[in-house]
């Protein structure tokens, strides 16, 4: 509808979600109705030239005639050869113009990767886009619409162009879009019809199960989506239906080969933007308020790290769990204790002990650990979700939900094993992690009714509360650890554990 309104626009979402293939299919399907030259071509190579507009410029036009050629259009299609001798600077909009001029066709341009331009290069491109746009109720020949697609919103680009993001300027080169649209995730139907098009060539069937489950741990991530699938079929070689234990064992996989796109989200997570957002969610704070705040959530947001800007939670689970687990690898090194030593004589895993175990952990590494934590107002929480992934992760699983304002961390524990006549078990233990800060009461009774609604939920009778002390006036390092059996206000039995 936008363009055949003639708008020019911002398509944005995280890597590996579908843009390309997406615009480059619309595209083709534009193009072949007849009246429409719609061509997509990348900014990628722009990225070297940094502040220096005339290359960017230069590389940016190689890039539209690599495209046009690889398109196969009749000549009349094409852009014009050679390029406008004009000065740099204006070859962009010159050649823009000369080719809409030349062509028999409304064109229809798609700037994919357009966040490989920076600084003055942005600023001049985009400028050179307005102009013409402006330019066209008088007569001159320019794109019918152009779409700026990349990884941000229309805010980000004017922050990386040296602008306000929150300043209207009506010789701005921003004021030309008309809208901004996000390309939104699969929702479980469109899973399932993915998914259907490998049963289809192949037979192979995804259980009703296996497809919920999927949606359960991606919420709809495309990169992630085709990723489990890709891992099952694939690299695990599984030949016959596929159902839930698969994909569970899939996402295992996935988290601890951590693949490109999963790397390339955690290595944003010690930049300040994303560390200003990331750190109260993990460590259940009250976020920011300030309008600069608000920038950082968006920045996030687009991303993929967080499922909205206004709920502070991270995507999907599996988002959640290389988070905590990337910023535990510190932690993790320090743990020597024996994860097989924690496995009963029945199967079952010996939570008490661990809890014990960690007591030890925290009165000899706790002090230096915190001290080192980049996520200082976290480090808590990383720290026993590293030391819990270490001794649980070989044989059973973590679950974990977090969020910012929640002033909690709830973990639960899932350990298979097998039962006296053979049967396959699932131990569920239930844990609740609280921070008693300076300047705060006790939080163990808001602790014990939060864990109480947390049992409810998973239909457990008995939990675990763990209390951090940061105050300056807590017991020695050698001394926390004490133990102590109580009850919910719904009467559950709890052991209330103070480090």
């Amino acid at each position: 509808m936008l363009i055949e309104m003639d708008r020019y626009f911002v398509l944005h979402a995280p890597r590996q979600t579908g843009k390309t293939t997406a615009l480059r299919t619309l595209a083709a399907e534009l193009t072949a109705e007849g009246d429409v030259a719609a061509l997509m071509f990348s900014c990628e190579r722009a990225k070297a030239a940094g502040d220096d507009f005339a290359l960017a410029e230069s590389l940016l036009l190689d890039s539209l005639r690599a495209a046009a050629t690889r398109s196969g259009w009749p000549d009349e299609l094409l852009p014009p050869s050679p390029w406008p001798q004009v000065t740099p600077g204006s070859r962009f909009i010159e050649t823009l113009s000369e080719w809409c001029r030349r062509s028999p066709h409304r064109v229809v341009l798609f700037l994919d990767e357009v966040d490989a331009l920076q600084g003055n290069s942005l600023v001049s491109i985009l400028s050179q886009l307005r102009d013409g746009h402006n330019a066209r109720p008088e007569g001159y020949p320019f794109p019918a619409s152009v779409v700026l697609c990349g990884l941000r919103d229309l805010r980000d680009y004017k922050v990386a162009s040296g602008g306000d993001p929150g300043r209207s300027n009506p010789a701005s080169p921003f004021n030309i879009i008309a809208k901004s649209l996000r390309l939104g995730d699969f929702n479980t139907d469109e899973i399932a019809e993915l998914y259907d098009q490998h049963t289809r060539a192949t037979g192979q069937e995804f259980t009703k199960d296996a497809v919920d489950r999927v949606f359960e741990l991606t919420q709809g991530q495309p990169w992630l989506v085709n990723a489990l699938a890709f891992e099952i079929i694939s690299e695990m070689g599984v030949t016959g239906d596929i159902t839930v234990r698969q994909v569970e064992d899939a996402k295992e996989r996935l988290i601890r080969a951590r693949t490109t796109h999963l790397d390339a989200l955690v290595a944003r997570l010690h930049e300040p933007r994303v560390k200003r957002v990331i750190e109260p969610i993990v460590a259940g704070t009250s976020p920011g308020t300030d309008a600069a705040f608000d920038d950082d959530v968006s920045y996030v947001h687009d991303l993929g790290l967080l499922r909205g800007t206004r709920d502070m939670e991270i995507a999907n689970p599996i988002y959640r769990e290389v988070l905590l687990r990337v910023l535990g690898d510190r932690t993790e090194r320090f743990v020597k204790a024996d994860p097989h030593s924690f496995v009963m004589p029945d199967g079952r895993f010996d939570l008490p002990r661990l809890l014990r175990e960690f007591v030890v952990f925290w009165r000899e590494h706790g002090e230096v650990l915190i001290r080192q934590e980049g996520y200082h107002e976290a480090a808590c929480q990383i720290i026993l979700m590293a030391f819990l992934h270490r001794l649980v992760n070989g044989g059973g699983q973590l679950d974990r939900e977090y969020a910012a304002g929640t002033k909690r961390l709830d973990v639960l524990v899932r350990w298979p094993y097998t039962g006296p006549e053979g049967e396959r078990l699932i131990q569920r233990e239930a844990m609740e992690l609280k921070v008693w800060r300076t300047g705060e009461h006790d939080p163990k009774p808001d602790g014990l009714t939060q864990l109480d609604r947390y049992l409810d939920r998973l239909t457990l009778s008995t939990g675990v509360l763990v209390i951090f002390d940061r105050r300056p006036e807590a017991p020695a390092w050698n001394e926390r650890g004490g133990f102590e059996e109580t009850t919910t206000p719904s009467g559950r039995q709890v052991t209330v554990l103070r480090v």
